[in-house]
């Protein structure tokens, strides 16, 4: 199941499953950024919001443009009501439609492993953003075992069940991010690890909420019901009690030559 295409169509779903462990890592990165305000954002795949909703938050934006393939998402954030500085529309990570040098920073939270080329989408954000503006984004760190609900992978993985992964899920990779930076023509890169947790009402709320996933919906729904049983009582034992889990994703920023 490799390279099979994993979408994210339903804004309410995606923001249980990712909303918490978004807006926990989209502080972090934040305050790590440390963007002045007045600024004119461009969040790039800004599914639910999540990510939208702390810039407006946190940064008094002058703008905040989020683009998504999903209308679904796109509906989602625009229902958070975040304000006339927040507009959400249709787009494309691999073509932005937007003109040269037309805002002043452009992030993708959570998007870059799911680009169908990471390096073309890095490009084209580097693009539409002014000299001496931010390109910047933040992965899970999938290959590192990163990935909030690693356990019911890794689950799956010791009972033989492939399961699909995004296009690229090496772009979450601390020295593939370097790499991307790099080529697409970026200066003053810095990057850091972002960790952060989430806690579980117990194992139940855990097991409702990580299988809204798409990545685990594409195999769940082909079991038979003693495979499933089997499948979540090996995922339990892979997760602590209490229910704290902890994921990983890895960041960086770079400035567009002025």
């Amino acid at each position: 199941m490799v390279g099979t295409q994993i979408r994210f169509g339903d804004g309410a779903s995606y923001e249980l499953l990712m909303g918490e462990w978004s807006r926990n890592a989209g502080a972090d990165f934040l305050d790590w950024l440390k963007p002045p305000p007045g600024l004119a954002w461009l969040d790039v795949g800004c599914g639910s919001g999540a990510f939208s909703g702390l810039v407006v938050e946190r940064c008094a934006p002058l703008s905040l443009l989020g683009i998504d393939p999903s209308e679904g998402q796109l509906n989602f954030a625009r229902g958070r009501g975040l304000g006339p500085e927040a507009t959400f529309k249709t787009g494309d990570a691999m073509q932005i439609d937007l003109p040269d040098n037309s805002v002043d920073v452009a992030i993708a939270a959570l998007v870059l492993h799911f680009m169908p080329e990471p390096l073309r989408g890095v490009s084209e954000m580097a693009r539409i953003v002014r000299p001496g503006g931010f390109v910047a984004a933040y992965t899970w760190d999938i290959e590192g075992g990163g990935f909030p609900y690693e356990a019911m992978h890794r689950a799956m993985l010791a009972m033989d069940f492939e399961t699909p992964s995004p296009p690229h899920p090496e772009a979450g990779n601390a020295d593939e991010m370097h790499r991307l930076w790099t080529d697409a023509g970026l200066e003053n890169i810095r990057q850091r690890q972002i960790s952060v947790s989430r806690t579980f009402r117990d194992f139940d709320h855990y097991w409702q909420v990580g299988v809204l996933s798409p990545r685990l919906a594409a195999v769940l729904g082909d079991l038979a019901p003693d495979q499933l049983a089997l499948l979540k009582d090996t995922t339990r034992s892979l997760v602590p009690e209490p229910v704290v889990l902890r994921a990983s994703a890895n960041a960086i920023s770079g400035r567009v030559r002025g």
